[in-house]
């Protein structure tokens, strides 16, 4: 699975069947391995910190979750990939495989009514061979070096094969590669998916998915909370496409 860069960050060129079957396989093995389903707004705020940007690239598996970084794949390396890696969707997919092998699962991040509508609503009844090990609300602050280690020791004691992350970007990516290595699971980033699937947030139609409009879906149902996300990460992105399509790399 090769990886090419979007503006200093290192993205697989996947699909959902291959990203999820590297997942399940580290996952049945109890290897330590770190997943982020990394868009738009992610790869900007990478790209403005330089130690966000490092533990990024420290995380084993980063997928295009958003399709403005399919768009610039296939522009800058021609790779005709024919659709994103959506985190939300990633997810049901390793679900689905985890399911198969009767895999556990822990959640990490969230709030206590979230994580019991995800369990209940979603996994329970979708993926019934799939043991939900523990679940751990998020304290929406960064742990102390002692809760770190309980909660380190709690998710390897509990046989998890599979923690799904949902702290936030980049909370969550944060907490991954700091934590590869030391919790003996597949780690997934996975965002949003902890809502959409929780039925508490609502996704965008498909067709607004496919036209990478979701954002506009987000901000018209957010508008205090994401327009200044949104204006900027967005500008920037269309900045630094502009910029490395059509003036650095002509300077080659």
């Amino acid at each position: 699975m090769r990886k090419y860069n979007i503006f200093g960050v290192d993205y697989a060129a996947t699909n959902y069947d291959e990203a999820a079957t590297l997942i399940v396989d580290k996952a049945q093995n109890y290897i330590s391995f770190g997943v982020s389903a990394l868009a738009v707004h992610g790869l900007i705020t990478a790209y403005s910190d330089p130690s966000l940007k490092y533990l990024v690239n420290s995380i084993d598996l980063v997928v295009p979750d958003g399709q403005p970084i399919r768009w610039a794949l296939n522009s800058f390396y021609n790779l005709n990939m024919a659709e994103r890696v959506y985190g939300p969707t990633l997810t049901l997919h390793v679900l689905e495989k985890a399911n198969i092998l009767k895999l556990k699962l822990f959640l990490y991040g969230g709030t206590e009514s979230t994580l019991t509508k995800l369990s209940q609503n979603c996994i329970k009844s979708n993926y019934p061979d799939v043991n939900i090990c523990g679940m751990h609300i998020d304290r929406f602050r960064e742990a102390t070096e002692e809760e770190d280690k309980s909660d380190i020791e709690k998710i390897n004691k509990s046989g998890a094969n599979i923690v799904l992350v949902g702290r936030g970007c980049p909370r969550q990516e944060i907490w991954v590669a700091n934590h590869l290595g030391k919790v003996n699971a597949a780690m997934l980033a996975v965002g949003a998916a902890f809502d959409f699937h929780a039925g508490t947030v609502k996704q965008s139609p498909k067709w607004m998915q496919d036209r990478g409009l979701e954002w506009l879906y987000r901000l018209i149902r957010e508008p205090r909370r994401l327009w200044k996300r949104y204006f900027s990460t967005n500008s920037y992105f269309i900045y630094l496409f502009i910029l490395h399509k059509y003036i650095l790399r002509r300077a080659y």
